[in-house]
C-alpha cells in the first residue's frame, strides 16, 4: 500500500528536495506541499494524507499549532505528524510532542532514515529520532503539563499489556518485544492496540508518554 505524504515547509528548495527524495521510493507518494501552517492544515483535511512531514517554523501558523489542529480534528484521526527540527533537544520539540506529533527527526537525518521514519510513523511505530534521547523525555516530564484524563489509570491493563507497555516505553519495536517475550509480532501488536484503546492514546507516542507520566517507566 502506498503511503501518502504531505510536505509542509516554508522553503521551496527544501520542499522540492523532499519531494524528489520521497517520490524516489516505490511505496511513498507526495500528495501536496504547504508553505504555511494554515495551508498545511487545509491540505491535511483535503488530502487525508497518511503522514504530514511538518517543519516547526512557518509563517501565519507555526508547525506546532498546525500539528495541534490536525491531531485534534476527529476527521483526521488516521493522519500522523512527523516533525522535522534543526535541534533534537529543543523546547519546540517538547511542544510538538504535546501537540500530538507522532515523532520527530533532525533535518540532518540521512535520506534513507527519513524514508524509514515516514514508514514507521505511518505504522504507528515511531516516537523519537534514531538517537532516542532519554534526556528529551526527562525534560518533557520535568515540565508542567495539562491534567490528563482518568484514562491513564493503568489498572485497566492486564498484566501482559502492562509488561508490553513497559517495553514499548523503553523504545523496543514490536519485533524486538516479540523476540524478548517469545511471542509473535502480531500478538504484540494486538496487546499494544488494546492498551491504546483502554488508555485513550491516539498513537504509540502518546502511549509512551502515558507510561512515563504514570510512573510505570522511569527515565
Amino acid at each position: 500500500m502506498t503511503i501518502r505524504v504531505l510536505l509542509a515547509d516554508d522553503q521551496n528548495l527544501i520542499l522540492a528536495g523532499f519531494r524528489v527524495l520521497i517520490e524516489s521510493a516505490d511505496d511513498l507518494e507526495v500528495v501536496g506541499t504547504a508553505t504555511t501552517g494554515t495551508e498545511a492544515v487545509a491540505l491535511a483535511r483535503q488530502t487525508r494524507a497518511d503522514v504530514v512531514l511538518m517543519d516547526i517554523r512557518m509563517p501565519e501558523l507555526d508547525g506546532i499549532e498546525a500539528t495541534r489542529l490536525i491531531t485534534a480534528d476527529e476527521e483526521l484521526t488516521g493522519v500522523r505528524v512527523l516533525v522535522l527540527t534543526t535541534f533534537e533537544i529543543d523546547e519546540n520539540v517538547l511542544r510538538a510532542l504535546r501537540a500530538g506529533a507522532s515523532g520527530f527527526l533532525s533535518k540532518g537525518v540521512e535520506p534513507a532514515d527519513l524514508l524509514d521514519g515516514i514508514r514507521t510513523v505511518a505504522r504507528g511505530e515511531a516516537l523519537l529520532s534514531p538517537n532516542a534521547t532519554q534526556a528529551l523525555i526527562t525534560q518533557f516530564l520535568d515540565q508542567p503539563a495539562p491534567a490528563r484524563p482518568a484514562t491513564v489509570a493503568l489498572e485497566q491493563l492486564t498484566g501482559r499489556e502492562r509488561e508490553i507497555l513497559t517495553l514499548v516505553a523503553q523504545g523496543l519495536s514490536n519485533d524486538e518485544i516479540a523476540d524478548r517475550l517469545y511471542v509473535s509480532p502480531l500478538t504484540v501488536k494486538t496487546h499494544v492496540n488494546r492498551a491504546m484503546t483502554k488508555l485513550g492514546a491516539r498513537d504509540r507516542a502518546q502511549l509512551v508518554m502515558m507510561a512515563y507520566r504514570s510512573g510505570l517507566v522511569r527515565p
